[in-house]
């Protein structure tokens, strides 16, 4: 079975860091694209960020470029996102989800989502 487990989530105060990890298993982890969602209470998901399956390409929303890093390990079938200068509104249920094509959507499998929590 596909599988993505998300952890690295946590409580931090505004300007601190975080590094999730995106854990794949049961595919053929670098041939996918892995992308990285949020979801605040309230709120639809949204796209953060996303690495490519062939070339590393990356792709941040504007409300992270600059401070979010994506990363992907295939050895280690693993991407991270590295979280930097938090904000209070960087607050949400992260989610990892693979692609279904080189660069990105449609994604058609997902991890159960971590808990990010910025205080002010």
């Amino acid at each position: 079975d596909v599988q993505l487990q998300a952890s690295g989530g946590g409580l931090v105060q505004a300007g601190g860091s975080l590094r999730l990890s995106c854990a794949g298993s049961g595919f053929t982890f670098d041939d996918y694209a892995i992308g990285w969602f949020r979801q605040a209470p309230g709120k639809e998901r949204e796209g953060v960020s996303c690495i490519s399956s062939s070339d590393g390409s990356t792709y941040y929303a504007d409300s992270v470029k600059g401070r979010f890093t994506i990363s992907r390990d295939n050895v280690k079938k693993a991407v991270y996102l590295q979280m930097n200068s938090l904000k209070p509104e960087d607050t949400g249920v992260y989610y990892c989800a693979r692609g279904s094509s080189t660069y990105g959507g449609p994604y058609d499998s997902w991890g159960q989502g971590t808990q990010v929590t910025v205080s002010s």
